[in-house]
């Protein structure tokens, strides 16, 4: 039944981008400059972004199953962790090297969305 964990991984990453939204508004926004407060929301909006698009492969998933549509599952969570992850460490540290990352989390999403694609036209 893979296609709840895709539900409870989606659920879950959608929840941590609410309660990073949360930190950054309240606990960050007095400690971070107002272009590292922009990186940090930007972790958390594609964050949200791609916990939803990992529903809507658990959904799909209910009725197609393949190669494609797992792939898409990965992309999402990987590039969540490198696109997301870089830009919160990012913010936090104020290590650009941590900007090198991003770029390759944001190549992981684009192959998600590719697959997903793939998924849904050709379901195997």
């Amino acid at each position: 039944m893979a296609w709840t964990l895709w539900i409870a991984l989606g659920s879950i990453l959608g929840g941590l981008s609410v309660a990073a939204g949360a930190f950054r508004k309240n606990a960050l926004r007095s400690r971070l400059s107002p272009e590292y407060l922009a990186v940090f929301e930007t972790g958390a909006r594609y964050q949200m972004y791609h916990a939803l698009a990992l529903i809507a492969v658990g959904l799909i998933a209910v009725k197609i199953d393949n190669m494609a549509l797992r792939v898409a599952g990965v992309a999402f969570v990987v590039g969540t962790v490198l696109f997301s992850g870089s830009l919160y460490l990012l913010s936090l540290t104020g290590t650009r090297v941590w900007g090198m990352v991003t770029p390759v989390g944001g190549v992981a999403f684009l192959v998600g969305w590719i697959a997903l694609a793939v998924a849904t036209l050709r379901p195997l």
